[in-house]
């Protein structure tokens, strides 16, 4: 059994319900959802959107190997209406699911890099995961999740948000 840490966001839609499909889906196809952090309200980050991004971690524990949970997860993706455009970097969505990193496992290939490249770089990821598991040890960076949302340098608004969702 794996424990992995999964980013939900999104800012197209009813992004509340689309989350919680998304925690529904996932918990049917791809193991027990374990915990779900706050919903955090985000600015949105690399690009101009007219819209704030949600943001939530979930805990999850699965026997599936880290390229069938990526597939999983990107079919789940699809099902709630994602694209995902040639040539188009960051945009507007309806949902975004990125695992950010499965137990200690150090993965790079082609279709996936664990944990997450940009993990460190970002508050609306940080804060949710440091609720969660703040002392997680980066396999990588060899900081705590409370580390490196400390020395974080992203100025970006991150706030909690008044929705919750169940696991």
């Amino acid at each position: 059994m794996m424990k992995v840490l999964i980013l939900l966001g999104g800012n197209e839609g009813d992004t509340p319900t689309i989350f919680q499909l998304a925690i529904e889906l996932i918990a049917r196809r791809a193991g027990r959802v374990v915990a779900v952090s706050s919903l955090y309200e985000s600015s949105p980050w690399g690009f101009e959107a007219k819209r704030n991004f949600l943001n939530c971690v979930l805990e999850l524990e699965t026997t599936l190997e880290p390229e069938v949970l990526l597939d999983t997860l990107l079919k789940v993706e699809g099902e709630l209406g994602r694209k995902r455009p040639e040539g188009i970097g960051y945009a507007s969505r309806p949902i975004d699911i990125d695992i950010l990193f499965i137990d200690n496992l150090v993965i790079d290939s082609d279709a996936l890099i664990v944990p997450h490249p940009r993990l460190h770089l970002r508050r609306f990821t940080l804060l949710p995961l440091n609720e969660l598991w703040a002392g997680w040890l980066h396999p990588v960076f060899g900081k705590t999740v409370g580390d490196l949302l400390q020395d974080c340098e992203d100025q970006g608004m991150v706030k909690l948000h008044s929705h919750s969702l169940e696991p």
